[in-house]
């Protein structure tokens, strides 16, 4: 008896277990056992869903020579190779980048591959190419170089309005459409414009190789005296 009684009450306490961890629905309800319907639908269901897609991406080309200049190729986009990280101040690195940035008061103008503003100097020439800042000028705007052979890769610049002038140091200097571009060693970050405007003379060069916009003068307004 003791036995029959102890098998009972085993049987209500897993049909108890039973109801309450089949509640799905969390509002206390007995779960039932699914049909073969329901059965058939989460089949269906299981099947019509794809999981996850797989999105093929077509490998971006790699850029073309556009033109060449004796041992310089120029390419017809973004350098897929590592290019200087510093100014060269000896002949120059093998391999330049040129980048068209925006700059909400100069607009459109040319960085290096690392950023850095480029530069044009009045006093320089576009026809024939010709650059006239030497000495202790070069210190403070170091021009920049492309060794040879060497490779130049323009983004957002046209590659036919790039190349290079010979300096009278027998260094290779590049041109965006005939005029010759430098560093301003005052900047330190890329993105810096602080050789904007200096002197009158020294502009961020536009893509087209045309100096950009000066900066907007900023008007000193008087500060009203104490009575």
């Amino acid at each position: 008896m003791m036995v029959q009684r102890a098998r009972i009450a085993i049987a209500v306490i897993g049909l108890a277990a039973l109801t309450a961890c089949g509640d799905a629905t969390g509002a206390g309800g007995t779960a039932s056992a699914p049909t073969q319907g329901a059965s058939v639908a989460a089949s269906v269901t299981a099947t019509a869903d794809p999981g996850p897609q797989v999105i093929e991406v077509s490998p971006v080309p790699p850029p073309t020579v556009a033109k060449t200049q004796r041992r310089v190729q120029i390419f017809s986009g973004r350098s897929d190779v590592p290019v200087s990280g510093s100014p060269d101040r000896g002949q120059g690195s093998n391999v330049v980048g040129l980048r068209a940035m925006e700059q909400p008061d100069i607009g459109t103008y040319v960085a290096d591959g690392q950023g850095r503003t480029l530069y044009r100097f009045d006093k320089d020439s576009a026809k024939p190419p010709k650059a006239t800042c030497a000495g202790d000028c070069a210190k403070t705007w170091p021009p920049l170089l492309i060794s040879s052979p060497g490779r130049i890769y323009p983004d957002g610049v046209d590659p036919q309005l790039v190349g290079y002038v010979e300096r009278a140091d027998g260094t290779c200097q590049v041109t965006i459409g005939g005029w010759p571009v430098y560093l301003f060693a005052k900047d330190t970050a890329p993105g810096e414009i602080r050789g904007q405007g200096v002197g009158g003379t020294w502009f961020a060069v536009a893509p087209t190789g045309a100096k950009t916009k000066p900066l907007p003068e900023v008007v000193a307004v008087p500060t009203p005296t104490a009575r």
